[in-house]
């Protein structure tokens, strides 16, 4: 603080509360000061104590869960249309957050990029200081006034506060809600932006349950590039990319109809990634790129992202994958085209084109997986209001396949208005039976489903209870022919503490009437006839502990009904303890007891898992997340060892074990280590 840039530089204070009032100006002092010259982008903060004590932090991970980590956050518009940006910030302990923001206040925190960043804790402050380069970020270097705002958290007064204010029912990431920084010049141009990116991979997988030795050996390379063809537009190449440093995923108790939904966390994809993703709904996703590559390993591939001008976005990708002769898998090729055009306040419309190919020899094969191509068009209308009291998504797609007949299309409408105390939505889905998105995630077909949401939250002026309130969330399928095939008509009433802690009941009243055979607990081979029908009630609560503590739980316990007049009770808990901000600990364990008619009878699944997070530094980190599901009769062990050398540039050494339940005996076991470097040409 006594550089003379720093000196010289306006000062941003009278930071305004957000939680639990946004009535009022912040009580805890915090002071913002930025600066630039022709690379960087430069910002330091004073977070000034409320009271004496360590500052809580859960670890020093990257990318931090921001309810448990007293932090400070910058959110920047640089393309001043209040929906896209980014977000750069770290806790008090050191650990960075950075993410790209969409859709007007979503962070995406799996994307990265490389800034530099310093914690120094006193006794009454902490000061965060960082270092962001302009290759780093897109923005628009005609625009001179960009929206910005800064957020503060800090879990001793429990108290959420921003420069700009922010109505209490949004996050502070709300672009709608933000300040402006004016820049005296326009921006420095990031000049040449070129990044390369290379990974070497090596590797040995074991397969213990194969008749014969079958130890195979990896030795591999890739490398990715970025590209900046202006300050705005990126393009992101790939030649064979390997994403062994993933972690694997969080398994369920899978007693579902239709299939589940795992995000995507590989980082090639990540950039922009709404521009892709966020076409459609949940449920109703035209491109889901956990999709390619999924059963094939991917040759080469493209990006290419960004902001045209304020108005216009575009997004193109075009990814090759292999053939898979043992599957009778062809080569295919995977091609999007999104575009999104701005319209009056925060609103835009989307246009979006997906196109799976066959290609090689295996693709005239009657018997190859798969069509012979797929493809899906589409627009949509996102509303988002300039107050953000109203937002809303209007859906519309078309898919095409070699037996394109029948009902092709499905469309969606969203629209909720929530002002602090009401939250109102419509909501309504249609899928038709031959609709297919097989780069996609639509777990059913043929329906339409009504959806209307309903909540009201009292404030409380003083006492423990921060808020409470009622909610009313009803979800009717129909068929086709408008004939009722499921419906869950749920009340639930939840109270906010105001120490940060939650609880939650509900009561719910549920019927299906089965549009295809189904094995209700998915494992026995024994189905419920189609056309059955099946009705129960059922009641559940939920609590989360305040996150101020080092030990934190939660816990969920659910009564009631099940197919076949069969009875579920269904109880789950996870458990935290840190020793901060080194070492996390936690454990979680479900259990779903089914009592059913013959011929399943009465069955138990345990589903439980620890994980072992340590922080050694900001840049070194060791996880081991073990995993035991009764369903799948598997036992999981993953180990990943992350060493950050240099800003976005890591050593990953994963090593993963399956065994068999009881007997402990080794399903298969894979250590894999890789090295990637982010080289600015």
């Amino acid at each position: 603080m006594d550089e003379q840039a720093w000196k010289d530089a306006e000062v941003a204070t009278d930071f305004h509360m957000i939680t639990p009032m946004d009535t009022s100006y912040a009580e805890l002092r915090t002071e913002v000061r930025m600066t630039y010259d022709e690379e960087n982008l430069y910002i330091i903060v004073i977070n000034y104590r409320g009271k004496p004590g360590p500052n809580i932090v859960e670890s020093l991970r990257r990318d931090f869960n921001f309810g448990r980590n007293d932090n400070f956050l910058l959110f920047m518009d640089p393309f001043d249309d209040q929906t896209n940006g980014f977000s750069f910030g770290a806790n008090a302990a050191g650990a960075q957050w950075d993410g790209m923001m969409f859709d007007g206040g979503n962070v995406n925190l799996s994307w990265d990029t490389k800034w530099v960043s310093k914690v120094r804790n006193h006794e009454d402050r902490w000061v965060f200081e960082a270092a962001i380069p302009f290759k780093s970020i897109r923005y628009d270097e005609e625009i001179t006034e960009w929206g910005i705002n800064f957020s503060r958290y800090d879990l001793t007064l429990y108290e959420k506060s921003g420069w700009a204010p922010v109505p209490r029912q949004l996050p502070s990431a709300s672009l709608a809600y933000t300040g402006i920084l004016v820049w005296d010049n326009p921006p420095p141009s990031a000049g040449m932006n070129i990044s390369v990116i290379p990974h070497v991979v090596g590797g040995v997988n074991h397969d213990f349950q194969a008749p014969a030795d079958s130890r195979s050996y990896r030795s591999d390379a890739g490398v990715t590039a970025k590209i900046g063809l202006n300050s705005s537009l990126n393009l992101d190449l790939t030649i064979n990319p390997d994403f062994s440093q993933v972690e694997v995923d969080e398994q369920m108790i899978d007693l579902d109809r239709f299939e589940l939904f795992f995000p995507e966390k590989r980082q090639f994809f990540l950039e922009n990634e709404d521009l892709f993703a966020s076409f459609g709904n949940p449920n109703i996703r035209p491109f889901f790129s956990r999709r390619v590559g999924l059963d094939a390993p991917i040759l080469f591939g493209g990006r290419l992202t960004g902001q045209l001008n304020r108005d216009w976005r575009l997004g193109m990708m075009n990814m090759q994958t292999d053939q898979v002769e043992s599957d009778l898998l062809p080569a295919q090729n995977h091609s999007v085209l999104s575009l999104k055009r701005r319209v009056s306040d925060r609103s835009n419309i989307g246009f979006i084109f997906v196109n799976k190919e066959s290609m090689g020899d295996l693709a005239g094969n009657e018997a190859a997986a798969g069509s012979e191509y797929n493809r899906n068009v589409g627009a949509e209308y996102n509303l988002a209001t300039s107050d953000d009291l109203w937002n809303g998504n209007f859906m519309f797609l078309k898919s095409f396949s070699p037996d394109n007949t029948g009902r092709t299309f499905s469309h969606s409408t969203n629209l909720r208005y929530s002002d602090g105390n009401w939250m109102a939505r419509w909501a309504h889905d249609y899928v038709g039976a031959d609709f297919t998105a097989e780069t996609g995630y639509v777990p059913r077909r043929g329906y339409i489903r009504m959806y209307p949401n309903i909540e009201y939250l009292f404030y409380p002026g003083s006492g423990p209870v921060l808020s409470h309130g009622p909610s009313i969330l009803p979800s009717h399928y129909f068929d086709e022919s408008f004939q009722s095939t499921d419906y869950e008509n749920r009340f639930s009433y939840r109270v906010n503490f105001r120490d940060g802690s939650s609880l939650r009941g509900w009561a719910s009243n549920s019927f299906v009437e089965l549009t295809d055979p189904f094995d209700p607990i998915n494992i026995s081979g024994h189905y419920l006839e189609e056309g059955s029908r099946h009705e129960w009630n059922s009641v559940g609560l939920r609590f989360d502990s305040r996150p101020q503590r080092s030990f934190t739980y939660e816990f969920t316990i659910q009564r009631g009904g099940f197919y076949a007049d069969g009875s579920r009770l269904m109880v789950s808990s996870e458990l935290g303890y840190r020793f901060q901000p080194y070492v996390n600990i936690s454990a979680a364990a479900s259990y779903n007891k089914l009592d059913l008619p013959q011929p399943w009878g009465p069955s138990g699944f345990w589903l439980t898992g620890t994980r072992i997070d340590i922080t050694f530094t900001n840049n070194i980190y060791f996880t081991t997340f073990t995993q035991y599901n009764e369903q799948l009769d598997n036992i999981n062990i993953n180990s990943r060892f992350q060493w950050r050398f240099q800003p976005a540039s890591d050593l990953f050494i994963v090593y993963t074990d399956n065994y068999l339940p009881g007997s402990f005996e080794v399903k298969n076991r894979a250590l894999m280590l890789k090295l990637t470097y982010w080289w600015n040409v």
